[in-house]
């Protein structure tokens, strides 16, 4: 199964995408380590592009290849990017879980990114204004979504379980 959530930065993706990859024993894989990497090489420097989800596709693919459950953490804007997860999916057979994860308290979320904690060496995390000019594309299918304005983050992540285990029983 892969299990992709989406959404701004600040919403609480993270530390739900970490508990529910935990809980399932699943495969985590984070574009904001994979894109920290990249920034750190020489060869990169700053502008890593879209180098970080090519990298995370691969190595989500190689962990469904194997049978795995993969959890991905990703800001996943773009239809570019959701057809690209989509594609792995189909690729190994394996069931695709789209999870967006929001913050509709905009003076909460707010102050979320404006206290953010980073745990990536040397990550420097968005501001305000770059959260709010990030360019986040309508879906074309809905994705199941968490407000974490509403739940907390235990909340949220049961509901996400919940929702797993329903479309796990549909066989879709």
């Amino acid at each position: 199964m892969l299990i992709v959530f989406s959404g701004l930065p600040g919403t609480g993706k993270t530390t739900i995408a970490k508990g529910l990859a935990a809980t399932l024993g699943a495969v985590y894989v984070r574009i904001d380590a994979i894109e920290q990497a990249l920034r750190d090489s020489a060869d990169f420097a700053r502008d890593v592009g879209r180098t970080g989800y090519q990298i995370a596709y691969e190595v989500a693919a190689s962990n469904l290849g194997l049978g795995g459950t993969v959890v991905v953490d990703c800001v996943n804007p773009v239809m570019e990017s959701r057809r690209a997860w989509r594609d792995i999916s189909a690729r190994f057979g394996a069931p695709l879980v789209n999870l967006q994860v929001i913050c509709s308290d905009m003076t909460e979320h707010r102050r979320r990114v404006e206290t953010r904690q980073v745990d990536i060496l040397g990550l420097t995390p968005p501001a305000w204004q770059s959260v709010m000019n990030h360019d986040y594309e309508p879906w074309d299918t809905d994705p199941f979504t968490v407000d974490t304005a509403l739940d907390s983050p235990a909340e949220a992540l049961a509901a996400i379980v919940e929702h797993i285990s329903v479309y796990e029983s549909k066989g879709t």
